[in-house]
């Protein structure tokens, strides 16, 4: 999936990697229209029904793709926020390589963003929280936040792992000006067996 920018004004460019039914960008469109909105999802139908819902509101800061987003930010440039909410964990250390947030996509989100970019992450998985603020750090500075976004649930799956009273990682990192000269984490599934089911499809 080749990288284009959907937009001929020069705004600020926010994506959302693995958008789902795009809740958070059809909100953030809305909030700060000064700013340009993409969101990108494997799910065409699903993106074909946020695109929907962004034109009977009358958002044009706000665009739908659908494609693999990692490969579409392996060539983005330019971009100031990166977000990803409650991305799929694997647990299976057969299954691991197909998880989104392996390292290679913090060096892609590091690339694209702009010099003091920034990237949100979120999950209500601990050991998953744990890596992923550990994967970040070396293309980032990565800040855990107290208490809820300011703006309210992001995502039906926030709104869900609130009513089952999970806790919620909610991460800000900010791009590094040049990368740590330190090693990738470890994998976050248990060594202590292999554990074949894979964890429920997270909602957005």
């Amino acid at each position: 999936m080749n990288f284009s920018w959907p937009f001929a004004r020069t705004a600020p460019r926010v994506v959302d990697v693995g958008c789902g039914d795009g809740d958070y960008l059809l909100a953030a469109a809305a909030r700060r229209a000064e700013r340009d909105h993409v969101g990108i999802d494997l799910l065409r139908p699903v993106i074909e029904r946020a695109a929907r819902e962004a034109e009977r509101r009358g958002l044009s800061n706000l665009r739908f793709l659908a494609g693999d987003a990692v490969a579409w930010l392996a060539g983005a440039e330019g971009l100031d926020e990166i977000h990803v909410y409650h991305p799929q964990p694997y647990v299976d250390p057969a299954e691991v390589h197909l998880g989104m947030l392996a390292p290679a996509f913090f060096e892609s989100a590091w690339r694209a963003l702009r010099p003091g970019g920034l990237l949100v992450l979120q999950t209500d998985e601990r050991r998953y929280g744990t890596y992923l603020r550990e994967a970040a750090r070396k293309h980032f500075e990565p800040e855990a936040l107290d208490g809820p976004w300011p703006d309210g649930p992001r995502t039906r799956r926030e709104k869900t792992a609130a009513g089952k009273r999970l806790r919620v990682l909610r991460i800000e990192a900010r791009r590094r000006d040049a990368p740590l000269a330190i090693d990738a984490p470890g994998p976050y599934f248990e060594r202590g067996g292999v554990r074949r089911r894979r964890p429920p499809r997270r909602e957005r």
